[in-house]
């Protein structure tokens, strides 16, 4: 941090024997706009330089060369392993260097980039249901053991169980950082899939500092900050955030290494991650997004400029095009901030069939006003002298006058003339228009150019809420 590299070799800076060599010693950036103007500096640690995107790229060949020492992979063998995407293209970049094929196993709930990434490497990809137990034959990892079992010189890479993928971290990642803050590193914030990388760096830190914090974030659905405060398995739930989180408990995840374990919902995860992009030029995935948010939490709560957080952003948002990036599919999952719309788009956008507004007059009658009701099926007429509202005649009260005295039909309106609506400006948001809707003020009345030019009802505004 005190100069140009940190205290170590320029990066690049001889030719690397193939690109293996250009795992690691990914850059740690400082993140100054999404943080909020929070005084304690973040940092985050872009391990989508890494050759194939992702954090995973440092566990692929690690994997590979214990199962070559061990004996159990043989020249010409198969890698087999159940992977969100990330893990496998990691072994696949190392298995092309070092002629092996690869089966992956993917639930259906990963984007379809990761599943043609995996077989532009030439990997074969089956992709299962996603909605399944961890115990059931169609489960991913399930559907990986039969694979290794019916396919003659297979191995499963095994990440969830094999110790050598936290080892993996712990050898670069932890060291790594350590360097790059000057051992000034306060609190380390990551998340876990297998827990390969909290674990591994936390383990590293915490040796070289007990005082330095490990956070751990974990979208809604996942069991691990449950299990983390209660020590109660607890049952998992769908969730949209990829590569992190799990409904079991793996045996690469060591607890006793993280001091803290939060949960972020899929709407803030998602949102930070398309503010990276935007804002500090970082295209991320939505793991990077829930740790980035979650640094910046503690970064405010901290509140010490001489704290020095780290967070991980473990991949590329090239991964997610057609999911977090892509405006559709957040609508679809309503995973999008709000939108600022005012009160003119809002009337603009309604599409009952009625005019934008329907008013009467003071001297209208009461049987008028109710072929207006009854044609239109609207629920609130406003009373109104040329652009001035001077009263409103609800549906309810002009029901109840009807059925109490049928020869009021004949009678002018301004006999159950109720409140006069307020009148707002077309360019107010709707955050504004909803606060003034109660329970006593069933609607407003939207004025553009100085002439009326809608209405907005307690009931559009719940419409609009609940497509």
């Amino acid at each position: 941090m005190s100069d140009a590299h940190g205290g170590m070799p320029p990066r690049n800076a001889r030719p690397f024997a193939n690109v293996l060599e250009a795992v690691g010693w990914t850059p740690l950036i400082r993140l100054n706009r999404v943080t909020d103007g929070a005084r304690s500096p973040v940092f985050a640690k872009a391990e989508f330089f890494n050759p194939g995107g992702s954090v995973k790229d440092r566990i692929g060949l690690a994997m590979i060369e214990d199962a070559e020492r061990s004996g159990r992979l043989k020249p010409g063998g198969t890698i087999v392993e159940g992977t969100s995407g990330n893990t496998g293209v990691g072994l696949a970049i190392a298995a092309a260097i070092r002629g092996y094929h690869c089966i992956f196993t993917m639930p259906d709930k990963m984007s379809e980039e990761k599943v043609r990434l995996l077989r532009a490497f030439g990997a074969e990809v089956i992709v299962t249901p996603t909605a399944v137990p961890p115990d059931h034959p169609d489960n991913y990892v399930q559907t990986a053991k039969r694979i290794v079992g019916e396919t003659p010189g297979a191995i499963l890479a095994d990440q969830f169980y094999n110790p050598v993928n936290p080892q993996a971290h712990y050898a670069t990642t932890g060291p790594e950082i350590w360097e790059q803050t000057e051992g000034r590193i306060t609190h380390l914030v990551a998340s876990a899939g297998t827990g390969g990388t909290v674990s591994g760096t936390g383990k590293y830190l915490k040796e070289r500092n007990p005082a330095v914090r490990i956070i751990a974030g974990d979208p809604p659905g996942s069991i691990f900050a449950h299990y983390h405060a209660t020590g109660i398995k607890g049952e998992g739930a769908p969730y949209k955030v990829e590569g992190i989180g799990n409904d079991k408990l793996p045996s690469t995840l060591d607890f006793s290494v993280i001091d803290e374990y939060h949960t972020v919902s899929d709407r803030d995860a998602f949102g930070m991650g398309r503010r990276l992009t935007r804002e500090e030029g970082l295209f991320v995935g939505g793991s990077a997004g829930l740790n980035v948010w979650l640094a910046s939490r503690i970064a405010r709560e901290v509140d010490d400029p001489d704290a020095c957080i780290v967070c991980i952003l473990p991949d590329t948002g090239e991964r997610y095009l057609s999911k977090m990036y892509n405006e559709d599919w957040m609508r679809e999952n309503r995973l999008l901030e709000p939108e600022r719309l005012t009160a003119g788009e809002m009337v603009a956008r309604k599409d009952g069939g009625a005019p934008a507004l329907v008013s009467i007059e003071r001297s209208t009658t009461v049987r008028e006003a109710l072929r207006l009701v009854t044609e239109y099926d609207i629920s609130q007429l406003p009373v109104c002298d040329g652009d001035t509202c001077i009263g409103s005649v609800p549906e309810s009260a002009l029901m109840a006058r009807i059925i109490e005295d049928q020869s009021a039909l004949d009678q002018p309106v301004d006999s159950i003339m109720e409140a006069a609506f307020p009148v707002v400006d077309g360019v107010l948001p709707m955050s504004g228009v909803s606060r003034l809707l109660t329970r006593q003020c069933p609607a407003v009345l939207v004025r553009s150019d100085g002439a009326l030019r809608g209405i907005i009802t307690r009931y559009d505004v719940v419409r609009y809420l609940t497509p």
